[in-house]
């Protein structure tokens, strides 16, 4: 399976380290009230889809950069690569 890294083009998926779901990245806020139960949900409810879904890769071999990889989990077929600081940026938790 070929990755095509946003700053570095095609890579090979041997390079990178598959770390889960993409939603880690707008995990709950820790000091909101009902935080424990929201911690609960997102830690331990997950989706197991077969179609698109979202990723965390971490580039483990190379510049070390975290990606987020839409893939279809049932053909394997990457539709989106993109860096997970901006997609972290775009959900407001990051600068």
């Amino acid at each position: 399976m070929i990755i095509n890294h946003p700053l570095l083009g095609p890579r090979d998926a041997q390079e990178f380290v598959y770390l889960g779901d993409a939603r880690l990245i707008g995990r709950p806020d820790g000091m909101d009230e009902g935080a424990a139960q929201a911690f609960h949900d997102h830690v331990f409810l997950r989706d197991n889809p077969a179609g698109e879904h979202r990723e965390l890769w971490f580039h483990e071999q190379g510049d070390r950069s975290w990606l987020v990889v839409t893939r279809n989990t049932v053909t394997h077929e990457i539709t989106k690569v993109e860096l997970a600081r901006d997609v972290a940026r775009a959900l407001g938790r990051s600068k």
